[in-house]
């Protein structure tokens, strides 16, 4: 029997005495689960063979292979997973300084498709120096793809949610979470305790020795950034430079989530309503809210639940639908805030807009991983009390996004807690040990001050965290730094290339201001499942 919860709209006092107990035992009380312990020394794995051939498809001087690599790294000898590789081989081979591994956001994006779409993105001195290198993490897209929800399961529950979710919504997120949970228990469960990133970062490991190479040369962004610094707390004297961008606390993500999860609610909502003040500010350009755009989105959520838009797919477009979607495109920054004035505005309308596209088949492939990962590296306390307080809290902390995406269904970061805290699968594949990388090579983090996605404090911690971190910060609103901003790229490119870091408290401040009408971005239309190193302009 499940317990029954209180609403934090209807009691308030009751939230505010009953937050600040729970969150002190959130915070001091309760500690991570364990993983299995390893016993006796178990002899180290086989270092894959790698056998280089044609890619399938159109991918221009890439070559591909497959990496078999142990499933279960506490049977290093036993059943593996096929890893799928793809690289370019440095331009200049006299040049060549090493393997430069591309690490895509999610979880669940491609990194295949990463390092390949985002090749010809990178300056010409590190294609001429560097074998790019990509793959698909354990569980994603080739490397055997993990499925909970079934296409129509997800389907008909983000077409059901709403952008204002009524009573009982949260009882109904956490019962969705179990059900997300059990399916994946059913139709996964031989890979998703195995899926974590301590097991991910072993691979990358075995993907050097296989490659040939002493030490790697490493970007990753977004959750890619928490797969780079588990790599170099585990393979410390491995890395030969790193590249973190939009950067986690790991401590707080894996250990503390609730507290992690808090932050990020505040950021996305904050990213959003400054776009919104924008509009408030620039009524013309925006074209969205005749001046008063704040209560414009809200109306607009509410008579899209009462009222959905049927798409040309022949779903149902609500404010769920609305708010998903911004959850994403605020991430690509100022640069697109005038198209995204115009899209709004067309919602309102009731036009075709891409803030109006439902989640599709692709996007459920994304958010099964990127649910399940997150399982299998954070651990919830189990409390149900703790689960409604603490998710109630955060959803009443960013009224314009919070109630939609923390009391959905579970796709995307803020809600992996209903899911998380229900998590069925042993844990074997999580990281638990420090993040400090002691004796690594300088690593260099990336923080942009106005992230919607990974709020810039994570980035200070995580700098912080590290023994040789070094935090350069990008002063704009967007998710991430590299390639949207000449001078952070410059620097970037600079140490990736000669190791040489820039000046502690270096800030970079070119941030591209909204664009003009009109003029098509790398940025318009973020869609989830593609993640690439944009073009720098």
């Amino acid at each position: 029997m499940q317990t029954r919860l209180a609403h934090g709209p209807r009691k308030p006092v009751v939230w505010g005495i009953s937050l600040v107990l729970i969150t002190v035992a959130a915070l001091l009380g309760v500690s991570p689960g364990a993983a299995t312990a390893t016993g006796l020394a178990t002899p180290p794995p086989p270092v894959p063979v790698l056998s280089w051939g044609p890619c399938a498809g159109p991918v221009d001087g890439f070559e591909c292979a497959t990496a078999p690599v142990p499933l279960d790294y506490r049977q290093p000898t036993g059943r593996t997973i096929p890893i799928a590789v793809t690289r370019r081989v440095a331009a200049d081979p006299a040049r060549r300084a090493g393997v430069l591994l591309l690490h895509p956001g999610g979880p669940g994006n491609s990194g295949v498709d990463f390092a390949r779409n985002s090749y010809a993105a990178l300056p010409a001195s590190l294609r001429d120096s560097f074998d790019v290198v990509g793959y698909d993490m354990r569980g994603v897209a080739r490397s055997g793809q993990v499925e909970c929800w079934n296409d129509q399961e997800y389907s008909a529950a983000v077409d059901a949610a709403r952008g204002v979710p009524g009573p009982g919504a949260l009882q109904g997120a956490i019962r969705q979470g179990a059900d997300f949970a059990n399916a994946c228990r059913q139709r996964s469960g031989d890979l998703v305790p195995f899926i974590g990133t301590g097991s991910n970062a072993k691979d990358i490991d075995l993907l050097r020795q296989a490659l040939g190479e002493e030490t790697l040369s490493f970007y990753g962004r977004s959750f890619g950034s928490y797969v780079g610094t588990v790599y170099a707390a585990q393979f410390p004297r491995r890395v030969r430079a790193m590249v973190l961008d939009g950067a986690y606390d790991p401590r707080r993500y894996a250990d503390v989530p609730y507290a992690y999860d808090g932050p990020q609610f505040v950021a996305l909502d904050a990213a959003v309503g400054r776009f919104l003040d924008w509009c408030a500010q620039n009524a013309t350009t925006c074209g969205f809210g005749e001046g008063r755009p704040r209560e414009a989105f809200e109306q607009l959520k509410r008579a899209l639940d009462a009222d959905p838009v049927i798409t040309a797919s022949g779903r149902p477009a609500t404010g769920y639908t609305l708010a998903y979607r911004l959850m994403f495109n605020i991430n690509a920054g100022k640069e697109i805030w005038p198209e995204l004035g115009q899209a709004l505005r067309a919602a309102q309308a009731r036009q075709a807009t891409f803030l109006l596209n439902p989640p599709s088949p692709a996007s459920f492939d994304f958010l099964n991983v990127n649910m399940a990962v997150e399982c299998a590296d954070r651990v919830y306390p189990t409390s149900r009390l703790l689960l409604g307080a603490l998710v109630g809290a955060h959803v009443a902390s960013a009224p314009l996004l919070g109630p939609a995406i923390g009391l959905g269904p579970p796709t995307y970061d803020h809600n992996h807690a209903p899911t998380c805290a229900q998590w069925p699968a042993e844990r074997p594949s999580r990281f638990e040990g420090s993040y400090r990388a002691a004796g690594s090579a300088p690593i260099l983090v990336l923080g942009t001050t106005g992230d919607p996605d990974t709020p810039y404090q994570d980035a200070v911690a995580l700098a912080g965290t590290l023994d040789n971190g070094r935090l350069l910060t990008f002063a704009a609103e967007g998710h991430t730094a590299y390639n949207r901003s000449a001078c952070v790229s410059a620097l970037v490119t600079d140490y990736l290339a000669t190791l040489a870091l820039p000046a502690r408290g270096t800030v970079c401040a070119d941030e591209t201001p909204a664009g003009t009408l009109g003029r098509r971005t790398a940025g318009v239309e973020v869609d989830e499942t593609r993640d690439v190193i944009p073009a720098l302009r």
